[in-house]
């Protein structure tokens, strides 16, 4: 593949003609796909495909044409010149834009993240092992993804990320499962055993009668999983300087009024540990880690070559849309192990989902428990809890209620495959809290 993309760029490059210039972002997968249902193979399959988003800039304007390539020389040649001539029609007649902001200074960097992957009938076998004697849906998703960035100035840039992602549930019946989820850069076939039986231990606390607490404030333990959906909110125009700069931020008390979160909160965008390029579209290399919120305070933005532009600051290699690509939260003290006893009586919510903004400003945020949420009583799951609502701030959840988080973490790839498989990846703890309100 990185022989390929290389011929790629050199023909690019060939074809300019006076002073144009290019960014080519090149990308490649080969992905085998299994999905189960009822605990069997339902579907498996294999993807091998080639994108290129082609940049032609003259001055000051600039046209971009998204490529699907073959991998065969001839038919891909004939493809880029096609796309080199439509493209400067569309630049002729594009205005100028006051934004722009390309990497002039070449830096070429190489990287390769990932090890050991799974063969489809290792990956079956271990599914099927698991799924024994119970009712498991789901999704692997395995295979490496090559990502390539060129310039017309020489630089090049190459990511290599072999990753494998199991996406399932053990369905319990009617609105009730277990949702899991096992990915990673190294295949261990012990560990995905470890996390089905972690996840079937719960399968037998759904079988009894669900209960209906009133609304109200209740301690509550918050999953890695679930506090995933909180901070997958957060990152929806949070850490981006044009969401600050616009006071659109959620972050906007921490920002203007001095805000803080609980010590124990500390956010980085950490490249070098996750499976996302470590460059960006217009050729910027990212730092190992940026810094958001540190012991609570707020610290850094991403920012964009465009946000740089408009607004007369350094561009960090954040993506177009300044949200984390790999998102690492700081680990605490409290052991998994003890969850269940350090959360006493409470709510223990395993996911949520349908979160959104319930006053942006404020910081506040609702949503919906899903799938295997449970009354704990002295350290004892009770019984699972019929749907709630949540509607509470980040400055109580991640603030002035968060009692612990967990000394373990866990690693969750995106399991998305819109135009092909998703590389964002967080690292994250469970959260204990003294109070989350439940409106519902």
């Amino acid at each position: 593949m990185r022989d390929h993309f290389e011929s790629v760029t050199r023909q690019i490059a060939a074809g300019l003609k006076g002073g144009e210039r290019f960014l080519a972002n090149y990308r490649a997968e080969d992905s085998t796909f299994i999905r189960f249902n009822t605990s069997a193979v339902r579907q498996g399959g294999h993807v091998h495909e080639i994108d290129l988003a082609l940049t032609l800039i003259d001055g000051r304007r600039q046209a971009e044409e998204m490529i699907s390539l073959t991998g065969r020389a001839g038919e891909d040649s004939g493809r880029i010149a096609r796309a080199l001539d439509e493209l400067r029609t569309a630049v002729a007649a594009s205005p100028e834009d006051p934004y722009l902001l390309i990497n002039e200074t070449p830096r070429n960097s190489e990287r390769r993240m990932g090890g050991v992957m799974p063969e489809p009938a290792e990956i079956v076998d271990a599914v099927l092992e698991a799924g024994r004697g119970r009712d498991l849906v789901g999704f692997f998703a395995s295979g490496p993804v090559w990502t390539g960035f060129a310039n017309a100035a020489g630089q090049t840039n190459w990511d290599e990320a072999h990753s494998f992602n199991a996406d399932w549930s053990f369905y319990a019946g009617g609105d009730k499962a277990v949702k899991t989820a096992h990915a990673g850069f190294d295949w261990d076939r012990a560990a995905f055993a470890a996390t089905a039986e972690t996840a079937a231990a719960r399968v037998a606390a759904l079988a009894r009668p669900p209960m209906t607490v009133p609304p109200g404030e209740y301690r509550a333990y918050l999953t890695p999983a679930a506090l995933n959906e909180i901070l997958g909110m957060l990152s929806w125009g949070g850490f981006g300087l044009a969401a600050h700069r616009t006071r659109a931020t959620i972050f906007l008390r921490m920002v203007e009024g001095g805000a803080r979160l609980n010590e124990r909160v500390t956010l980085r965008e950490a490249t070098a540990l996750g499976a996302a390029p470590a460059f960006q579209r217009e050729g910027f290399l990212k730092p190992d880690a940026v810094t958001l919120i540190e012991r609570g305070v707020y610290r850094d933005c991403l920012v964009s070559p465009r946000s740089a532009s408009e607004y007369g600051a350094p561009t960090n290699g954040a993506s177009r849309g300044e949200v984390p690509a790999s998102l690492d939260m700081a680990a605490g003290e409290l052991p998994e192990a003890d969850v269940l006893k350090a959360l006493g009586t409470g709510v223990y919510v395993s996911n949520l989902w349908y979160l959104n903004f319930s006053d942006r400003s404020s910081g506040r945020l609702t949503g919906m428990t899903r799938f295997a949420t449970f009354w704990v009583e002295n350290g004892e799951i009770v019984a699972p809890l019929s749907v709630m609502r949540f509607d509470d701030t980040i400055y109580r959840m991640l603030g002035s209620e968060l009692e612990a988080l967990t000394a373990e973490r866990a690693l969750w790839l995106d399991p998305g495959t819109y135009e092909g498989r998703i590389l964002d990846s967080v690292r994250l703890p469970g959260a204990l809290l003294a109070g989350l309100r439940f409106t519902l």
